[in-house]
C-alpha cells in the first residue's frame, strides 16, 4: 500500500468526522459513557481490524478510547487506514 501525502490525507479526513492527522497518523477520540461500553466498542473493533490484517494503536481510559492509525509497512498513512476509520464510525454509529 502506498504511503498517502499530506494533502491526500487532508482531503480524505473531509470524509470522516472527528478524525485529525497528528504525528504521521490519523487519529480520533472517542467517549462513551462507562469502561464497559468503552471497552465493548474496542472488542467490535478489533474483530474488524483482525478480518482486515490492520491493527489500530489505541489508549483506553475509563470510557474514553484514543485511536491512533498508520500503516507501519508504509511508513505512514494509507487507504487501509482510512478504510478501517470508517469501519470504526460505522461501529461507533450503530452502537
Amino acid at each position: 500500500m502506498k504511503k498517502l501525502t499530506v494533502q491526500e490525507i487532508e482531503d480524505r479526513l473531509q470524509t470522516i468526522d472527528g478524525w485529525e492527522y497528528l504525528e504521521n497518523t490519523i487519529t480520533t477520540t472517542l467517549e462513551f459513557k462507562d469502561f464497559k461500553d468503552a471497552f465493548s466498542i474496542m472488542t467490535r473493533i478489533a474483530f474488524e481490524a483482525e478480518a482486515m490484517q490492520h491493527h489500530p494503536e489505541w489508549l483506553n481510559i475509563y470510557n474514553e478510547v484514543v485511536i491512533r492509525l498508520s500503516t507501519h509497512d508504509a511508513g505512514g498513512v494509507t487507504e487501509k487506514d482510512f478504510q478501517l476509520a470508517k469501519k470504526i464510525e460505522e461501529i461507533v454509529e450503530i452502537a
